[in-house]
């Protein structure tokens, strides 16, 4: 997504850093604790090699250059650095439901990292927050989020849901599954109760299960394979090609529905159905990432005229600090000699 917004401001130099964080964070990062989120493990990995293969500048931690514009996806950490710089948020995808943790965070104040992303955008530790829709727009306000910092943009990564209709993924007229990794970020799953729930809904049709990215591969597998033998799995893969092909949808917490509903796909999730339909990203074509620098181009050029309105009214108070300055000691030169 930022690189897909980079692009559209080709007059500006811009760098890429993966997600970092600071202090015991930062700490744990380096360690495997946090190999299951954007902090490290295999995510990391694979934003580094985009960046990479892309051949984008790199600063790691943004230490480089004093910068004048910061784009993040998330804001359940925010890095010192950014705190006195001008940020751009913008939503990567669907937030976890408001759950026991969201409420205890919001009440005792702790940390936002620890609901996840059910308290996107609550640290209004940015300028402008680009999100997905108007139905996000009203959930986050609902949250707390200043509504003055909030513009609807759509989101890049699911903005234009029918170019995954053309596609070579061989398999059509199925029903798809696409898992989770709550497990391997510490929530309880019964992945038994999961896939048996599958199997009812598939009621004899083709069952393809694709895998979360995050997953253990060799278990996911093992367990389809013991309650549902004749089903495909997947591990790699475009899931927005398959979910395009298919006839039916199964997913728990995942943002991935998105792009079923969108293509007018029969959809099952934990989420309310009629909920997801309101706060459906806008399809726009393809142009979130457009829409996006236009927010930050015009907040870029409304910093340029504060500074210059400021240069402009400091300019006549200095010459008369200057003069005031010069009669002072004209005075006292005076006292002196008298």
């Amino acid at each position: 997504m930022m690189h897909l917004i980079a692009k559209q401001l080709p007059e500006y130099e811009s760098y890429f850093s993966p997600y970092y964080a600071d202090g015991l964070i930062r700490k744990l990062s380096r360690t495997q604790l946090l190999d299951f989120s954007v902090l490290g493990g295999q995510f990391r990995e694979r934003t580094i090699n985009y960046l990479n293969m892309n051949k984008l500048n790199i600063d790691y931690g943004g230490k480089l250059f004093a910068y004048d514009l910061v784009f993040t996806c998330s804001d359940l950490v925010v890095p010192k650095n950014i705190l006195n710089k001008k940020v751009v948020l913008v939503q990567e995808g669907m937030t976890d439901p408001e759950n026991f943790w969201y409420y205890l965070v919001k009440g005792l104040n702790l940390p936002r990292w620890i609901a996840s992303t059910s308290t996107t955008g609550l640290s209004d530790c940015y300028d402008k927050f680009c999100v997905a829709s108007e139905g996000y727009r009203d959930l986050f306000i609902k949250k707390g989020c200043n509504p003055e910092k909030i513009v609807v943009t759509g989101i890049p990564n699911f903005d234009n849901c029918k170019q995954y209709l053309d596609n070579n993924f061989p398999h059509k007229n199925y029903v798809l599954v696409c898992t989770s990794d709550t497990r391997e970020t510490y929530k309880y799953e019964n992945r038994k109760k999961f896939i048996k729930k599958a199997i009812e809904i598939a009621k004899g049709r083709q069952l393809i299960f694709k895998l979360h990215p995050n997953e253990l591969v060799d278990r996911a597998v093992e367990e389809i394979q013991m309650y549902a033998p004749c089903a495909l799995v997947f591990s790699e893969g475009k899931t927005e090609e398959m979910i395009a092909n298919c006839d039916v949808l199964v997913s728990r917490f995942s943002s991935v529905v998105y792009v079923g509903l969108a293509l007018h796909k029969e959809v099952y999730s934990e989420f309310d159905i009629e909920e997801l339909k309101r706060l459906l990203p806008i399809q726009n074509d393809g142009t979130s990432s457009l829409n996006i620098a236009r927010v930050a181009e015009e907040l870029i050029e409304t910093e340029k005229t504060k500074a210059l309105s400021h240069y402009r009214k400091k300019k006549p108070a200095q010459r008369l600090s200057k003069i005031i300055q010069k009669v002072r000691q004209k005075r006292k030169w005076a006292n002196v000699k008298s």
